[in-house]
């Protein structure tokens, strides 16, 4: 039984802005008082496009974790880390790619688009191939239930999942598996390896998923195994092989809605974001000038929200009754823009005013975020090593 723990990262790109804390970090919040999270800063991914210009990620790291620490992550609640910190994850990446197909990693969407996104850099490198075998490599040395993502990462995760089941086939051939796990379902007690064993007919030969879920579930509940044992059974429940990286599953987050000051998407590239930390004068400042309805030519000119960026900041931050005031008093001219724009301004303000509170002690003592990283980082690493102790045993690895 592998624990349901959630597993997420980020690039360091420097401090970030709105759009991450809407599209990641709310969901982050969220998910850390439901399960046990691992959030990690994924430094050595950085490098796959900026190897060139390694200096640029250090503050870039600081400043990302603070804006984390800013947004309500509670270091109480969750393990934040740094992936360089980790070094296992290298380990299990190298091993992995023993046995991945190259087809794999050039299929992946994101590879192809990156390349033709970022044509000014030259990214023909074996990192940059194989980052989508990194971050497998991320996720299944924790041995993650859950990795959230938007819809356009879910090939990442699908991939993943082949790695664990390719890994598992070709290394989870414990010697005399089949007479464990037989062994294994006696400590069920009577009904219960009844029970399992009807379960597991009824998958491998039928396909039944239910079934497969009712035995997986069955297993969960049973107190008298042992972890190998139970690991066993979850295996054989599927074949005759051991689970050593379990698959994971992906948790679809909702796509962020947060327009930028131009009425895009809000995005570094586009220089039209409005940052986590952003000062208030400058909210306000980059809010009442945004562009609104080009047909307002004049202050007595009627408005169409619909063709208003403001009125998508209004759709992410005002309630039902000051949008239909909007979209009434816009429409008959009934008020200015500016009017229009001040409510998106205090909600952005009053939003930001408890991240400016939560960053301030670190600001203030640098060293107590350090003290976070270095406490998350040795956490992770205690897992880390307990999946890598299981990996080079399977592997034939374990010299000991």
């Amino acid at each position: 039984m592998f624990a349901e723990r959630v597993l997420s990262g980020m690039r360091p790109t420097g401090s970030l802005h709105l759009g991450h804390y809407h599209g990641v970090l709310k969901n982050w919040v969220r998910l850390q008082a439901e399960y046990p999270c691992f959030f990690f800063v994924a430094d050595w991914h950085a490098l796959t496009t900026h190897y060139e210009t390694p200096d640029v990620i250090e503050q870039s790291v600081w400043d990302m974790v603070v804006d984390w620490l800013a947004a309500g992550v509670d270091p109480n609640q969750s393990t934040l880390f740094i992936q360089s910190k980790v070094p296992e994850h290298a380990e299990l990446f190298l091993l992995l790619s023993m046995g991945t197909p190259l087809g794999w990693l050039e299929r992946v969407p994101t590879y192809k688009d990156q390349i033709e996104k970022l044509k000014e850099k030259d990214l023909q490198t074996y990192g940059f191939l194989g980052y989508p075998l990194l971050q497998a490599a991320d996720i299944l040395i924790y041995r993650a239930q859950f990795v959230p993502v938007g819809e356009d990462q879910v090939p990442h995760v699908e991939m993943t999942r082949e790695v664990a089941r390719r890994f598992n086939y070709l290394y989870g051939r414990e010697p005399g598996f089949e007479e464990k796990a037989l062994e294994a379902v006696k400590k069920l007690g009577s009904k219960r390896a009844k029970m399992y064993a009807e379960l597991r007919v009824a998958y491998q030969e039928r396909g039944d998923d239910e079934a497969l879920e009712q035995a997986k579930a069955l297993l969960q509940e049973a107190q008298s195994l042992s972890m190998g044992d139970r690991e066993r059974l979850f295996g054989f429940l599927e074949g005759a092989r051991k689970i050593i990286l379990p698959e994971p599953q992906a948790l679809l987050t909702s796509a962020s809605r947060m327009p930028g000051i131009d009425g895009q998407k809000m995005s570094k590239s586009y220089g039209n974001t409005i940052s986590i930390r952003e000062t208030p004068e400058e909210v306000t400042r980059s809010i009442r000038t945004m562009p609104t309805d080009p047909a307002r030519v004049r202050r007595t000119d009627p408005g169409d929200p619909a063709r208003c960026p403001v009125w998508q900041l209004h759709a992410v931050y005002s309630s039902e009754e000051t949008k239909q005031w909007v979209e009434k008093e816009c429409k008959s001219a009934g008020i200015g823009c500016l009017e229009c724009k001040q409510p998106v301004i205090d909600a952005i303000l009053l939003e930001q005013q408890p991240m400016f509170e939560r960053a301030q002690m670190y600001l203030d003592d640098p060293s107590l975020l350090r003290s976070i990283i270095a406490d998350g980082s040795d956490k992770a690493r205690k897992v880390a090593q307990e999946t890598m102790r299981e990996v080079r045993e399977a592997m034939g690895l374990a010299y000991d």
